[in-house]
This record gives structure tokens, sequence and C-alpha cells, in this order.
């Protein structure tokens, strides 16, 4: 990837496995800065260094473009068929390097996460080398990678998302909203659980009770203490092992007493004999003497050990019923003396609460009145605001399709108040409709089938909630198909937009939208020993104008290139 100048100081590479990656530190947005595919389709084994803002990848039909945005599907968790895996190969595998600073995961910013399928179906998902399921993968990726393509469904045809949609658009004046009702939507759940459990049979409420009771008295009569399963264990251990510990002490006293003290006495005396003929020998005697004496202190402690250990064959049997009822309860209660105890805290407030239960409903009762009413307060707040703003932001997404030559195309955004529940997010259902046509109604955008129009739609949306949206890396598979002269103006106009606060991956065969782009690929096909193969390579400015002038007039002459500069230019000027 190649580093502006502005750049250069601030790009690391990390090295892993045996591959480099250029890694970013000037930007605060995720972004894929490298990708590695192997083995799907025509591809035999390529890789790519992307950048951030737009990215545009061109070439012949054919050469696997696709193939590139179906393996970013696949790295987010999406569906793969064994059929997609290179003839003759027995896996596929795709990787890519993240930017994301905020991971604490992250090693230098970057986290390494790949999928590797083999023939026989079986996946192996990594996330910085570490073991996860699809579904992990697929719930990691979801928030940075979002795919729009001619049969991709992703979030705009899933009805849960238009909400996110609606309220990225409010923005911060939802938020403070969102989190009050949250606050009051938690105690409402804890509240309507509680009262649940207290209202059932009178006899299995006593059965309950009974059955509490038994439980704590059982705990309390034990008197445990915590840390003495500890200290009844040494104990044991100690008498358990008397008999040995004391033949070991008499062993050892012996061998002291009547052998190494008389041996170091005798040898002190004899030394004491020949001390004045040199300072050295009195100096010996002095140390052996000093032994001496730590050794009869070392005798006396052995001597009082010796008198200490006593096998008590009643105190044995004490210890032994203690650890036994110590082990039975944690076998019911808890895994350790501290847990048993914990659990009897719990026992004696459930005791109290079923005791004194009329109080303690009434109470909830009186407390779930309250919190409904802020609770309906504060969804009636939020929803207003919505449906405010759901018309603002409508007319937002219109005026953008109007730019995309989609003149006839109405987008509608209902929301409506569902009053007899309450949702985490509020009361409202909130589902994007349009009407693609003069004269048709309106429908649900889920059940939109054109591709071209829907990556449009996409396109419109995102323009619209480019500088709110959470959704880091977007990638669009030929957003082009259809349209040319104006709209082709305004769909790379919207994209550049867009790529000034997200990453984009765009395949396309326009060279409008190739003119404006940050970086170029060229995609192509060769064939490589009897095999064709996909390569691909990031295109040098000069490259840039010669693969905008043959995408304009389907061949490379002086007109073509001149028409090229001059897209070009718009870009640089820009």
């Amino acid at each position: 990837m190649p580093i502006q100048k502005d750049e250069r100081s601030f790009a690391k590479t990390l090295d892993k496995n045996q591959k480099s990656y250029i890694i970013y530190t000037n930007t605060n947005s995720q972004m894929i800065t490298h990708l590695h595919i192997k083995n799907i389709g025509i591809i035999d084994d390529i890789e790519i260094d992307l950048g951030k803002a737009l990215n545009v990848l061109t070439g012949e039909t054919g050469a696997g473009k696709s193939l590139i945005i179906g393996s970013l599907n696949i790295i987010s968790g999406g569906r793969f068929s064994k059929e997609m895996i290179r003839k003759g190969e027995t896996n596929s595998f795709v990787e890519v390097a993240l930017y994301e600073p905020e991971n604490e995961n992250a090693i230098d910013g970057t986290i390494i996460i790949s999928r590797e399928i083999n023939v026989n179906g079986k996946n192996m998902c990594k996330i910085n080398g570490r073991m996860v399921t699809v579904n992990e993968l697929k719930e990691f990726m979801r928030k940075i990678i979002e795919i729009h393509g001619q049969n991709d469904s992703q979030n705009l045809l899933d009805n849960k998302e238009h909400l996110k949609y609606l309220d990225n658009f409010i923005g911060k004046d939802i938020k403070s909203l969102k989190e009050k009702y949250k606050e009051q939507y938690v105690r409402y759940l804890e509240i309507k659980k509680e009262l649940k459990e207290n209202y059932g049979d009178e006899k299995e409420r006593q059965r309950k009770l009974d059955l509490l009771k038994y439980q704590f008295q059982e705990i309390e009569e034990a008197g445990l203490i915590d840390g003495e399963e500890e200290e009844l264990s040494n104990k044991q251990k100690l008498i358990v092992n008397a008999e040995k510990i004391a033949k070991t002490l008499q062993e050892v006293d012996l061998a002291i007493g009547e052998n190494a003290i008389d041996i170091i006495s005798n040898s002190i005396r004899n030394l004491e004999k020949i001390e004045s003929f040199d300072s050295k020998y009195q100096e010996t005697a002095n140390n052996l003497k000093s032994a001496y004496y730590e050794l009869q202190e070392v005798s006396r402690d052995i001597t009082n050990y010796k008198d200490e250990v006593d096998f008590d064959e009643d105190e044995q049997k004490q210890i032994e019923e203690r650890l036994d009822l110590i082990f039975s309860l944690k076998r019911k209660y808890g895994n350790s003396i501290k847990e048993i105890l914990e659990y009897k805290e719990e026992v004696e407030k459930e005791i109290y609460r079923i005791d004194n239960l009329e109080e303690y409903t009434n109470n909830l009762k009186e407390e779930q009145k309250e919190v409904t009413k802020k609770l309906d307060n504060l969804a009636e707040e939020i929803h207003k605001l919505r449906e405010k703003k759901a018309i603002e932001l409508s007319k937002e997404i219109n005026k953008n399709l109007q730019d995309l030559e989609m003149k006839n195309a109405v987008v509608n955004i209902h929301t409506d108040y569902i009053e007899e529940e309450y949702y985490e997010n509020g009361k409202d259902k909130v589902v994007f409709f349009i009407k693609t046509n003069v004269g048709e109604d309106e429908k649900e955008l889920s059940k939109i089938a054109s591709g071209g129009e829907m990556s449009r739609i996409m396109l419109a949306i995102k323009t619209v909630l480019a500088k709110t949206d959470n959704t880091s890396v977007l990638i669009f598979d030929e957003i082009d198909t259809g349209i040319s002269g104006k709209a082709a103006n305004a769909v790379a106009e919207k994209l550049s937009k867009i790529a000034e606060k997200h990453q984009v991956l765009c395949i396309s065969h326009l060279p409008n939208i190739a003119a404006v782009a940050d970086y170029h690929y060229f995609i192509s096909k060769n064939i490589v020993n009897d095999r064709t193969a996909t390569s691909i390579k990031q295109l040098s400015e000069k490259e840039k104008i010669s693969e905008i002038a043959r995408i304009s007039s389907g061949e490379i002459n002086e007109i073509s290139l001149k028409y090229a500069e001059k897209l070009r230019l718009k870009k640089v000027a820009g």
C-alpha cells in the first residue's frame, strides 16, 4: 500500500505469519489493511494491501472481482459452498488484517482474522490466533463490515436494523432518552420476574418455604467457619501419619543425641589441646562450638516434637465426621464454605420475602406502577422524536435517490407505536417502506428484489448517515449496474463523500467511479501452468489513467486518454 507523505512517519509494519501488514496509526476508524485469499474459484493465491477512503476494483468480466467480495463475505461469517473451493484443492483460506486500535486484544493496533474451510465442510475460524465459532466470527465482523451487492441481503433487508439507522440519524438527542428508558426497562423486567415468581399455587409456595427453612437450618446448625476445612485437613494429615512421624523423630533424636553431639564434643576437646599453638585452631574450635550449641537446640526441638505427637483415635473420628459434613454441604450448596455461607444469606432473604409475601408483593406492584408510568412517558417522548426525525430522514434519502436516477422512488419510514408491550429501545417498530414506480403501492424495503436498486438505496442511506454510522468498512459490489451519465457522477460523488468517514471497497465498470478512487486495483485472469488464475495489481497514477480510458471507450487511444485525464483531474483538484 503506498504511504502518503503525511502518513509516512506514522506507518508501521507488523510481521505476522511471515507476512507484512501496513498499519496506519493516524486514523480513528477501523479499516482492513490487508486481504489474503487462497483457493477460491479461479483465485489461486492473492494478497491485497488496502488503503483508507475509497478503494476501487476494475477489470475484465470473469476475472474474479466478485470472488474478492465473496471472500470478504466469507471472512465476515457468511455462508460458504464447498463448490467455491478451487478445483483440485482441499481447502480455501481467507485472512484479513484489521486495524482496530481501540480493541484491547490488538497487536500494535492490528487484529488478524482468518477462516479456513475444508472440502469436508469443516470450518476453522481464528481471531488473533484464538479459535472461534462461525457465529462468534459473524458477530465480531458484523459491526465492522457491511456488504451490498446484487445478491446481498445484509442489514438493509433486516427490519430489526432499521431502528438503528433512524437512531443513528437522530444522534445524541435520542441517546440520553434511551439511556433513561433502559434504566427503567431493566427494573421493569426485574419486577415482572419477581411478581411472576411470587404468584402461584399456595401449596407450591409452602413447599418451597419448607425446603428453604430446612436448608437454612441445616447450614446454621453446622456452624461453619470460613477456613476451617483447610485447618481440619492439616490436622487429619498429622493424626493419620502420627506413627510414622514419631518413629522418624525418634531415629533422628537418637542419631543426634548418641552420635553427633558426642562426636562433636570430643572433637572440641581435642582441638582445645592444640589451639594455643596457632590461632586458626582456636577459630576452628569456636566454629565447632557454635555448631555444637545449635545441634543441642535442634535436639531439644525434636524432643519437644516427640512429646507433641499424639495419636488420638477419638479426635481423628471427630475430624473425619466434621469433614464429611462439610463435604456433604458443599455438594448441596456450594464449592466452598464461603459459597455455602453466601447461599445461606440468600436463603434467609428468600424466606423473609415469602413470609412477608403480601407486603412485599404490594410494594412491588406500587413500584411497578411508578416504573411503568416513567417508561410510558419516556417511550412517548422517544416515539415523537423518532416520528419527527423519520420524516427528515425520508426526505434526505429521497433527495439522494433523485441524484441517483431513481426519480420515481419514494422512501417512507414507518414508526409504529406498540401499545401493549415494552422493548429494550422503546415501544417503536421502525420499518423502511419504498415505492419504486408511480402508481404502485409502497412495500417493505425487504421485499424489493432488484440488487441494483438495493445498492443505490443503501448508497443513499449511507450518504445521509455517513457522519453517524458506526460501520467502518462498506463494500459495494457493482453498485453502478444499469446507470450512466448524470447518475454515474452522482454515485461517484456519494461514494467519495462516504469514504471521508469510512473505508469503502467498490467494484465498478464506470470511469466516473474509477476516476475518484483513492486506491485503484486492476483484476485480471491469466493462464498459469494450464490453469486460469486471478491476479491483482495496484495501479500507479499513469496506469489509472490508462484503465479509466479503457473502461470509458473499450480501448485506449488519444481521445479516451484525454477524457480519462479530465475525469482524474477533478479528483486530484478536489
